[in-house]
């Protein structure tokens, strides 16, 4: 397990162990000032060549605002899965979506900047508060909700 209190930034291979997913699907390149499970920070680079800019939309590409909804239960799952999985290999399922706001498009060349704080935990049950920037824009916010489990469904 990694030693979350000195650790300052998960990079993508400790993503890689953290999380399931993979392109196209892993929507944050790295996290930056972590502290625990309490808040952490999110990178996206968002490139032209991911697939969903050849429909979304032609000539006018715009990240879609599931995709960053997201990224947002990516980084809280992978600062979950990081401080709370005792080296064992977990999931964390996307429970609940409260709140979502977009408030400003999101588009190639932007980097994607998510910062997650937690409200509330009960047991294998984490709550997040989580919003969105584009430079000093806020893009999006919403309040998100997840479990994590072991492989098997067992909790």
């Amino acid at each position: 397990m990694t030693d979350t209190s000195t650790l300052d930034t998960i990079r993508i291979r400790e993503l890689f162990r953290l999380l399931p997913h993979r392109y196209p699907f892993l929507l944050i390149d790295r996290i930056i000032d972590m502290e625990d499970d309490t808040r952490a920070t999110g990178i996206k680079n968002v490139t032209f060549n991911e697939p969903h800019f050849n429909g979304h939309f032609p000539g006018e590409p715009i990240m879609p605002g599931v995709l960053i909804i997201e990224a947002m239960a990516q980084t809280c799952g992978a600062i979950v899965a990081n401080r709370h999985s005792k080296g064992q290999r977990k999931l964390v399922y996307f429970m609940t979506i409260d709140g979502a706001k977009f408030r400003k498009p999101v588009i190639p060349g932007d980097v994607l900047r998510i910062d997650v704080i937690k409200l509330k935990q009960r047991g294998n049950i984490f709550r997040y508060d989580c919003t969105a920037h584009v430079e000093a824009h806020r893009v999006a916010e919403a309040v998100i909700s997840a479990m994590m489990v072991d492989p098997e469904g067992n909790s």
